[in-house]
Parts: structure tokens; C-alpha cells; sequence
């Protein structure tokens, strides 16, 4: 299952694994689908979540508080593809995985149907010498992130080496800031556009609202929504809050 390149308008929501419960991750999942999220990504906590803007900082602070580890989300995602359809992605930093072990996190990401991950501080070249083939063996995509300073020799290689869709980050900036397409943000979308690259690709990072996801996706295939979503975790009766959440984005 993987993010076709003609499509548009998709919506991919972001939320941290253990938060606002230990046991909310597998419900909260349902919800997003239910209420019409295309597709997921989990994040897995960690204690030095440096490229994580305070509201995910403190996401991830609560999570690990309350016991989420990636054994325990391994554990809570055993019945996934029974309550939930969408391609799902887990979002994290190395550290935790390597600790787990690669081959051992591939096998259980398969086992659960987690379509691919997400680690933005896992070097390009230290996956493709020593763990491409890992992931290749079970199935496993890895997304790799693209930032406005990216070389286009190295998008280029990125490119190669995706098996489903690029994460286009909008600004260098923590997570949490909000889209501003100025002509510089508008320029850096349209010389992505304009490499017709192979795979689609998803902008995240300041996606919050209705104008934002229109905006960033004008230039892309979809948009991810972080920071704004676990803002609303943290609410009373925040599973009866997300259809109108999802409706308010999608416009």
C-alpha cells in the first residue's frame, strides 16, 4: 500500500504514540480514518526530540511518562488491521530503533502492517549501506526529508531511493510554525514540482488550517498535519472533537 503519484488532496495527520494515554494510539487511529484522514503517521517518543516543536516535545514528555516504548506500541498495534485500512507510518528518531534493533523493528512493522517509517535523523547513506536491504526484505518503505537547502543531486538520490512518497519539509524550522508561502517557499514547491520526480511527495510542517493544507497542496500531492492535531489531544472528549477537526482542514 503505498501513496499513489496522481494523487491529490490527501491528508496524512501526525500524532505521538502514549499520548494523552498510554492506550489511546490504536482509537485515535480509527477516529482519523473514520473522520476521513487518508493516511497516519504514529510517532514513537523519545527522550532528545530535537527537530519536535514544544507541543510535540511535550507529547512525547507525557508518552514516555506513561510507559510507550516501541515493545509496548509493537504490542497496541497487533490489531490495527482490524479497526484500521489507511497506509500507516511510524515516525521517530534512530536511537530508539537501532536499540530495538533494525532488522527486529522491519519484522515487527511488517507483522502489525505498518507500511513504512519515517526517521529523519538516520543518515541516506548509512540506510542505504546498511539497512536498505532490511527494509526491502520486509516490505518496509522509508521516507526520506527534503528541506529547502536540499541539493538537487541529493533529491535526486532520495528519489531513487523511495519506494513511496518524499517528505517535503516547508521550512527548516521546528515543527509547530506555521505554513507561510512567501515567493521563496512558493519557488522551492515549484522547483520540486518541476523535477517530475518519480514519487509523490507530502509537505509537512506548518500545516494547521484550512488555507494552509490548500496552499501546500496546490504544490504537492498532500499535507501533513502535526502540532495543531496533538493540540487537540490534550482537550476533554477530544475523540468526539476530530470529524470536525479532519472537515475544518479538508474544508
Amino acid at each position: 500500500m503505498r501513496i499513489n503519484k496522481h494523487s491529490n488532496g490527501l491528508l496524512s495527520i501526525y500524532f505521538t504514540a502514549g499520548y494523552p494515554t498510554l492506550d489511546s494510539t490504536v482509537r485515535i487511529a480509527k477516529a482519523l480514518e473514520d473522520a476521513g484522514a487518508d493516511f497516519l503517521e504514529i510517532g514513537f517518543p523519545y527522550s532528545d526530540p530535537v527537530a519536535d516543536g514544544p507541543t510535540i516535545q511535550h507529547a512525547s514528555e507525557i508518552a514516555l511518562k506513561n510507559g510507550m516504548t516501541l515493545k509496548v506500541l509493537f504490542e497496541q498495534l497487533k490489531d490495527l488491521r482490524k479497526q484500521v485500512s489507511i497506509p500507516v507510518y511510524l515516525m521517530g528518531y534512530v536511537n530508539p530503533v537501532l536499540q530495538y534493533g533494525v532488522e527486529n523493528f522491519c519484522k515487527a512493522c511488517k507483522e502489525v502492517g505498518v507500511n513504512g517509517t519515517i526517521i529523519p535523523d538516520l543518515p541516506m547513506y548509512e540506510y542505504e549501506e546498511l539497512y536498505k536491504n532490511t527494509f526491502e526484505e520486509y516490505g518496509i518503505s522509508n521516507i526520506f526529508l527534503v528541506t529547502p537547502q536540499t541539493s538537487e543531486e541529493r533529491i535526486r538520490k532520495i528519489d531513487e531511493l523511495s519506494t513511496n512518497f518524499i517528505y517535503l519539509l516547508s521550512s527548516n524550522a521546528t515543527t509547530g510554525k506555521n505554513l507561510e508561502v512567501k515567493d521563496q517557499a512558493e519557488a522551492y514547491f515549484k522547483r520540486i514540482k518541476d523535477m517530475d520526480l518519480k514519487n509523490p511527495f507530502i509537505i509537512g510542517f506548518g500545516i494547521s488550517n484550512h488555507e494552509t493544507f490548500r496552499k501546500a497542496t496546490t504544490y504537492a500531492n498532500g499535507a501533513i498535519v502535526g502540532s495543531a492535531f496533538v493540540k487537540l489531544l490534550a482537550e476533554e472528549d477530544y475523540l468526539e472533537k476530530i470529524p470536525a477537526f479532519i472537515k475544518n482542514i479538508k474544508g
